[in-house]
């Protein structure tokens, strides 16, 4: 029996925002008749974007979650990989994104946004400053849910490593170090949700942080040899990778076509697009 194949890098470039833009889509899929996700908003003609926008529809509705209680209408996330970290200009231009979408966008009221940092680790220096400089109160809610209080604002910070599976499963895996048993239980969970959100980001790079995990894992089966493979014959990557639409999309962008409009010529998903731009212009 073959085992499955390493990815061909030894340090393969892991997407790590579409796989978070799709991780919070799981973690919030009981509310997605009322949740609108938008990847990279772009806030202005100019290379303005926040990493993901929610908009709750209809802005009334309650989401009883833990990483979502503070939500409003509008609800801006900041997203680090695990090779980063949320530093005060983050704060800083998170911040200046939910005042300047307030600005240009008709009818939003900022009494009616949130703000969400999330990351791997606990943000020290940021927690500091937002204690010391700015006097605001943060408030562990929940394990690695950290509520800041005293801003116009509800702001929360999220750490990631620190959630607890049985409560957030696809941000506590989005990263690396995975054990057997959780590399084991995203991909039968993962099997579940296939059918209602996206998940090939995710799996994606969870597959190219943990190569060694998956591979114990995917060595006790008859699976296909790579990575692409197994996500394939696993439904995590829908048939249109066998369509040809890919290697279209491949060649629209390098004729200098936007992520949008190929995106809308190949009737592909834009967060796959943007992964193809990745690797066509490096």
């Amino acid at each position: 029996m073959a085992s499955p194949q390493q990815p061909d890098s030894a340090s393969p470039v892991i997407h790590w925002h579409p796989a978070f833009f799709q991780a919070i889509r799981l973690e919030l899929a009981d509310y997605q008749d009322v949740l609108e996700f938008k990847y990279e908003y772009q806030l202005t003609t100019e290379p303005l974007r926040v990493d993901t926008l929610i908009i709750l529809k209809p802005p009334a509705v309650r989401i009883d979650k833990n990483i979502a209680r503070i939500f409003r209408a509008v609800n801006l996330c900041e997203y680090k990989s695990p090779d980063d970290y949320l530093s005060v200009k983050d704060f800083f231009k998170v911040y200046a994104y939910a005042c300047l979408y307030a600005a240009i966008t008709p009818e939003a009221d900022m009494a009616d946004m949130s703000l969400t940092f999330v990351g791997t680790g606990y943000p020290r220096k940021l927690v500091k400053y937002l204690r010391e400089v700015r006097r605001y109160g943060i408030e562990e809610t929940g394990p690695g849910i950290y509520r800041v209080s005293g801003d116009y604002l509800p702001i929360q910070i999220i750490e990631s490593r620190k959630l607890l599976p049985q409560n957030n499963l696809w941000l506590k895996s989005l990263g690396k170090g995975l054990e057997s048993a959780e590399a084991d239980g995203i991909l039968k969970v993962g099997r579940e949700q296939k059918n209602r959100i996206p998940v090939d980001a995710y799996f994606d790079a969870v597959f190219h942080a943990n190569p060694k995990t998956f591979q114990e894992v995917l060595s006790m089966t008859n699976n296909a040899l790579t990575f692409e493979d197994v996500l394939m014959e696993a439904g995590f990557i829908p048939k249109w990778l066998d369509q040809g639409r890919e290697e279209v999309a491949r060649n629209l962008l390098r004729k200098g076509w936007s992520v949008e409009e190929t995106a809308e010529t190949t009737e592909l998903p834009v967060e796959r697009v943007r992964l193809l731009y990745t690797a066509v212009h490096g």
